[in-house]
């Protein structure tokens, strides 16, 4: 299947739509140029024969110490009883003034909407067209993004000892 729909990318959205193909291990996945990801997962949901009409999951992925990290999109096809991971490797320099950056895929799915909040939250990758970027699960004036491997515990908050 992640063949056939390799190909249909190719064919209907872009050459470079898919970066690579990852077919080993428990769950094939399909690595996508992040410029082409809101294209693909139209095409994803409205082509019939495809029909992933599900996003169970947005999982974000760091690599530290390298400088990149990955979402891990899980799709499934609920009429055709398929399931489907995409992947976005996003380069960024781990700055805190340079957010890494994809687009959101809220407008395909609205459940990336807390997906993609939780990804922003948690470990600060920022969806460019997202309707409500804001944290969802920390304090809004908390600095950083505590699921990062590199990120350090403040010594307090408001005056209360963290550690």
């Amino acid at each position: 299947m992640i063949e056939k729909i390799y190909s249909s990318l190719e064919k209907h959205i872009h050459p470079d739509a898919v970066q690579s193909l990852e077919t080993s291990g428990l769950q094939p996945a399909i690595y996508l140029n992040p410029q082409y990801l809101k294209q693909v997962c139209y095409f994803l949901r409205d082509t019939e024969g495809y029909y992933f009409d599900f996003l169970a999951d947005i999982a974000a992925v760091d690599y530290y110490p390298e400088p990149y990290f990955e979402l891990v999109y899980h799709l499934t096809s609920i009429p055709y009883q398929q399931q489907l991971v995409l992947k976005v490797k996003l380069e960024n320099n781990r700055s805190s003034e340079e957010l890494p950056t994809a687009p959101s895929v809220s407008e395909v799915w609205r459940t990336a909407d807390w997906h993609e909040r939780e990804a922003f939250d948690l470990m600060g990758i920022y969806f460019e067209g997202h309707p409500d970027l804001r944290r969802i699960l920390m304090p809004d004036d908390w600095q950083g993004y505590p699921l990062r491997k590199d990120y350090q515990d403040p010594e307090t908050y408001h005056g209360i000892s963290v550690k």
